[in-house]
C-alpha cells in the first residue's frame, strides 16, 4: 500500500493550513487506498488571526499543535519526515503555508523557505518521488527546484508572475485540473487560488492524487 507525508501548516485559512484543503487531500488518499501521515513545523506560528472577523490577534500557537486539530492527534514532527519512507511528499494550502512553511506572504518572489521543509522538498526531490501542492504551497516548489512547472490558477497574476521571477513556469488551470511536471514529478492543483466551492476543492484533491498514483504506477509517461 503507497504511503502519502503530508505537510500541515497549522489550522485555518488566514494563519494555518486550509482546512477543506487539507480534509479533501486526506480523503481523496484514502479513497485511493492509500494511507498517510501528518507532519507539521514544532515551531510558532508566524501570527494568529480571528477567523470570524479576518483581524490579527495578540496570542502565540504552534504550529504542530494546531495541525494536529485537522490530523486528530496523528502527526509528527517534520523534523522526523524521511523521503525513503514514503511514496511521495504532499501539501495542501492556507496562508499558513506561505507564512509558516516559508515567508512568501511577506517577501514575494524574494521569499525563503523554512530550512526543516526545504530539506523535506530537496530530500524527495533527490528520491525522485512525487511531490504535491495545492493552492499557494507551490510557490516553495518554484523557490527550491529550477526550472519545475506549477499552478497557482490564474495567468496574469501578480503571483504567475512571481513564480515566473523565481525561475520556474507558470500554467493556467482551472477548477479540478492538475499540472504536471512529468520531468520533476511535481503535481500542483489551484484550488482556492481560484474563486472555488468545496466540491471545486475536493476534485483538484482528487485528481492530484490520481495523478500521482497513476505515475507510481506507471500509468502515465
Amino acid at each position: 500500500m503507497k504511503k502519502f507525508a503530508v505537510i500541515l501548516s497549522g489550522c485555518g485559512h488566514k494563519d494555518g493550513s486550509e482546512i477543506h484543503e487539507a480534509v479533501t487531500l486526506l480523503l481523496s488518499i484514502s479513497q485511493h487506498h492509500c494511507e498517510y501521515q501528518c507532519f507539521a513545523p514544532n515551531r510558532a506560528q508566524r501570527d494568529v488571526v480571528n477567523h470570524l472577523t479576518g483581524e490579527a490577534v495578540n496570542e502565540e500557537r504552534n504550529i504542530l499543535a494546531e495541525a494536529a486539530r485537522i490530523a486528530r492527534g496523528n502527526i509528527l514532527p517534520i523534523e522526523e519526515y524521511k523521503a525513503e519512507d514514503f511514496d511521495g511528499l504532499l501539501f495542501s494550502g492556507g496562508f499558513g503555508a506561505a507564512k509558516n512553511l516559508c515567508n512568501y506572504a511577506f517577501k514575494g518572489a524574494d521569499m525563503e523557505v523554512q530550512p526543516d521543509v526545504a530539506r523535506a522538498i530537496i530530500e524527495t526531490r533527490e528520491a525522485n518521488k512525487p511531490i504535491g501542492g495545492m493552492c499557494i504551497a507551490p510557490v516553495m516548489f518554484a523557490k527550491l527546484l529550477p526550472g519545475v512547472c506549477v499552478t497557482l490558477g490564474n495567468e496574469g497574476t501578480p503571483d504567475a508572475d512571481n513564480i515566473r521571477s523565481m525561475g520556474a513556469y507558470h500554467v493556467q488551470t482551472e477548477h479540478g485540473d492538475v499540472c504536471a511536471d512529468n520531468e520533476l514529478l511535481v503535481f500542483t492543483t489551484p484550488a482556492y487560488m481560484l474563486d472555488a466551492t468545496i466540491k471545486d476543492v475536493y476534485d483538484g484533491a482528487y485528481n492530484l492524487i490520481d495523478a500521482i498514483v497513476d505515475t507510481l504506477d506507471g500509468k502515465r509517461d
